[in-house]
């Protein structure tokens, strides 16, 4: 066996021993040894292997697994530009605390610096973004190298998953092969390649985080932002307070649940009330709760049991691993939201159900996933549309880290390969746009049940309803923000043999998402960009001309 070839053995089977179940390939030569060590593995039903051919697809690929099963995934990629098409899913996972393991296939040291075809620095390429970089040295034939290699992966898993430092995220690992780079009758290897045992080289054990006491007393709201998980919601329970929690919380459940929270913190003086917020995950979905945590009369308590936390507005009070609720409270401050909430979901409904629009589309789409569904939704637009709805799947998916719109086709792909059931994407049309390759799948490759909605304003949406959309900006605003296409989805979903079905109301969409999912396919939903501006206006007039003050919501 030689060099190369022995190091990729032992570093799948390390990975293999470390957790990792599925792993994502993008094809090249100088990584050859590593896809044929997983192509092995995958042959073997030890892990199962996914590729594909594009390196950015690939990447968010490898993030909508993590996000289905909670286990690391390692990335492997040939030496050069494709390694860099990795950095924006590796921002993501940075910044949303994922175990995604880049394997950056390279040549060895001498060849750098020469010219060599394929040849740049990717010693730390992606910077700051990793928990983790280490080159793994040149693979030789020599005693030692097995317990190398086995500890350096064992190490890069356990920082991975956070199992000392609380703080999981990405790593890489630079990985130098020499020719030959396919397997070859080079003799013994001089020291056995198996493990000491059938587990990790190294097994980590994580410190306990001992949570810390609140109790009930000042104006308390409890804000879920994304990846706040289930944590949220008890600990608003077991307060009795008003939960405030984004679609992809994953917190969304419960009598303390104020679907309306967004409309009704900038149209009631409820709002003005609060005097404490306890914060879970990462909230970034609504400006009036970015105001609301920004103002420095609020107490704010920030809940982050792993890395960094989420204080956008600065004024945090203090940051603790975990909460427990000593008693709950006992005024009617909770029933007070409850009693808004209840008045303005009819006012708001009425505005949603008037034809076709994003936040309709995404309260139909949500209904029908149900409680049993994942979904997965894309940033911009649809996210927040699904912020309006009465109906949020609890198994919600976004990535939010960056919030980009990246990779969302890809995440879904893989989120859905990690689901025992049915699949759904949320998403518009310039984020289908941005990752069409994630339809690009080879014919032997895993596929998915997944149904994607596309929700198409043929331009960039979100901006009719920030500053840039006002009527000030009309000279420009349609190029440089509006950013139409004109792309015919049937035609671009034809390319990749999916199926594809256009809903032209809301009584077609329905009817289209009752259909069995079987395999991939898109419904398209077409709406009226310009008026989602209007749209907004309509949605805050409407609860704020309930009137819905502290006095009057408690009657």
């Amino acid at each position: 066996m030689n060099p190369s070839t022995a190091f990729a053995t032992v570093v799948v089977d390390e990975l293999i021993r470390s957790g990792v179940r599925e792993a994502v390939l993008a094809p090249g030569s100088r990584s050859a040894p590593l896809a044929l060590a997983l192509a092995a593995a995958d042959r073997d039903g030890r892990l199962r292997l996914h590729v594909r051919i594009d390196e950015r697809t690939a990447g968010f690929l490898a993030l909508g697994l993590i996000r289905g099963t909670g286990l690391p995934v390692p990335v492997v990629t040939t030496s050069g530009s494709a390694v860099v098409n990795l950095h924006p899913a590796v921002l993501e996972a940075s910044h949303s605390g994922l175990p995604l393991i880049v394997l950056s296939a390279d040549r060895p040291p001498e060849l750098r610096g020469s010219g060599a075809n394929q040849t740049t620095d990717q010693l730390k390429v992606f910077g700051s973004a990793v928990r983790l970089f280490h080159e793994l040295g040149t693979p030789a034939k020599q005693l030692g190298q097995v317990a190398y290699w086995r500890s350096q992966i064992s190490r890069a898993v356990s920082v991975a998953v956070g199992a000392r430092t609380f703080d999981p995220g990405p790593v890489q690992l630079n990985c130098p092969l020499v020719e030959p780079l396919v397997p070859t009758d080079d003799g013994e290897w001089p020291e056995p390649l198996d493990g000491r045992s059938t587990g990790p080289w190294t097994s980590v054990h994580a410190a306990a985080a001992q949570p810390s006491a609140v109790a009930p007393g000042p104006k308390t709201v409890v804000v879920a932002g994304d990846g706040a998980s289930q944590a949220a919601r008890l600990a608003a329970e077991a307060g009795n307070w008003p939960l405030f929690a984004e679609p992809s919380s994953r917190a969304r459940i419960g009598p303390s649940v104020i679907s309306a929270y967004r409309l009704l913190l900038g149209a009631t003086s409820l709002g003005e009330e609060i005097e404490r917020v306890l914060v879970f995950g990462h909230p970034t979905l609504s400006r009036p709760v970015a105001k609301l945590l920004a103002r420095p009369e609020v107490e704010v308590v920030v809940v982050a049991p792993t890395g960094l936390w989420a204080d956008a507005g600065r004024q945090a009070n203090s940051v603790v691993t975990g909460l427990e609720v000593i008693g709950a409270d006992q005024t009617d401050w909770l029933a007070r939201w409850q009693q808004a909430d209840q008045l303005a979901r009819p006012a708001i409904d009425k505005v949603l159900s008037d034809g076709l629009t994003g936040p309709a589309i995404a309260a139909i789409v949500g209904e029908s996933v149900g409680a049993d569904g994942m979904l997965v939704v894309a940033s911009s637009n649809p996210v927040r549309d699904l912020d309006l709805a009465p109906v949020v799947p609890i198994r919600t998916v976004a990535n939010r880290g960056l919030a980009g719109i990246d990779g969302t086709v890809s995440t879904a792909v893989g989120a859905a390969l990690a689901n025992a059931g049915a699949t759904y994407a949320l998403v518009g049309d310039l984020a289908f746009l941005h990752d069409a390759n994630g339809l690009v799948i080879g014919p032997a490759e895993p596929r998915p049940d997944l149904r994607i909605v596309v929700v198409n304003d043929n331009g960039g949406g979100i901006f009719s309803t920030l500053e840039q959309g006002d009527s000030s900006h009309a000279d420009h605003f349609e190029r440089v923000f509006g950013t139409p296409h004109g792309v015919d989805l049937a035609a671009l979903c034809a390319a990749t043999h999916i199926p594809y079905l256009l809903a032209e109301t809301p009584d077609a969409l329905r009817a289209a998402l009752t259909r069995t999912v079987a395999g991939i396919d898109v419904i398209e939903a077409r709406v009226d960009r310009s008026a989602h501006r209007t749209l907004q206006a309509d949605l805050h007039n409407a609860v704020s001309e309930l009137r819905l003050d502290g006095a009057q919501a408690a009657e």
